[in-house]
């Protein structure tokens, strides 16, 4: 770990982290996602959802604990495993899974689907299909952020194999010199895909990768949604007092596949388990509990409220309208209608 970044993590004032209130919230997010999670592959099963689905179950921590630690001027640029962090950001439920059903009312018009959820109000700058394919795009919004002389950070998410990408290492480079307002965060979730982090890259030690750039770094346990908030909270202000990129590394697991057509073989059965016994939902609740910040049935109302919503975003989703086949070549350049 970065010297200066274990400074950062260490300064942050642990007695915010804790409030009741605040820890409630975090655990209502981590909640509404986990429930629209679910929710999403059921209708996936029964064809309502089309496409490709990338479910968040497991990694819940990180993109509550991170969005919670940022401010509404900063720009986020996310993957295809991205409907928690949309969710979080403020990117209603409504216009999430109007999206994932491609109706008009979704939040890119039904033409994104699931990998390709956007929200200019809440500077949610996708969703991206392409693995690591959102990083240049978020050095573009923080180059610009720079030259314009806007406050705000762009924060970039991705998995662990898009570092194995070029476009990681130009992205770094350029970030680097440039003294971009940029901060990286890397969902090490340990498979691209179906292959272990150790079968595809040859350096395992991600933060020793990013270090090589001349970045500040740091690694948080992406399961506990206090120590993200907390590393993400440190690296934010890094970049926002003008020192430069950040990368951190978030240690996570996905309890699902890679995707819904996934048969996830590659897996241990046992592996999966063990992971699970530590999840995000289960060891917050725990912990809470035990802190006497939160009861049975205040859990069960957070599960209750949260369950009310997807369904009401289900039902919003099935009465909404299908674009219009007249408009079918609008917005597609060199075409009349688009013109």
């Amino acid at each position: 770990m970065n010297p200066a970044a274990a400074a950062l993590t260490t300064a942050w004032p642990a007695s915010a982290a804790r409030e009741r209130a605040f820890c409630q919230a975090l655990l209502a997010d981590m909640l509404r996602i986990r429930r629209l999670e679910e929710k999403s592959a059921e209708l996936y099963g029964a064809g309502q959802i089309r496409g490709f689905l990338h479910l968040y179950v497991g990694e819940e921590a990180v993109a509550v604990g991170a969005m919670h630690a940022l401010a509404p001027e900063d720009n986020i640029v996310a993957t295809y495993r991205e409907h928690g962090h949309a969710l979080v950001r403020g990117v209603p439920m409504n216009a999430i899974m109007a999206e994932m059903f491609g109706k008009l009312a979704g939040c890119s018009h039904g033409r994104g689907g699931s990998m390709h959820l956007f929200d200019r109000a809440t500077r949610f700058y996708g969703g991206n299909a392409i693995v690591g394919g959102g990083i240049a795009l978020a050095a573009g919004l923080a180059l610009g952020d720079k030259l314009l002389r806007r406050a705000g950070v762009t924060v970039c998410f991705f998995g662990e194999g898009a570092m194995a990408e070029g476009v990681f290492h130009e992205t770094a480079n350029l970030a680097a010199l440039w003294q971009l307002p940029l901060l990286f965060i890397c969902e090490n979730n340990f498979y691209a895909m179906g292959t272990a982090l150790a079968r595809s890259e040859s350096q395992t030690d991600l933060c020793a990768k990013a270090a090589s750039y001349n970045i500040a770094t740091n690694r948080a346990n992406g399961m506990d949604v206090l120590a993200v908030h907390a590393a993400v909270a440190a690296a934010a202000a890094h970049v926002r007092s003008g020192a430069g990129p950040y990368f951190l590394e978030c240690q996570t697991y996905r309890f699902r596949a890679h995707s819904m057509f996934d048969p996830d073989l590659y897996r241990d059965p046992a592996e999966v388990a063990a992971w699970k016994e530590h999840g995000p939902l289960h060891a917050f609740t725990a912990r809470l509990k035990a802190e006497h910040k939160l009861t049975e049935e205040e859990f069960l109302a957070l599960d209750a409220s949260a369950q009310r919503e997807v369904d009401a975003a289900v039902a919003f989703a099935e009465a909404a309208a299908w674009e219009p086949v007249e408009d079918l070549a609008k917005d597609l350049l060199g075409t009349e209608a688009g013109a």
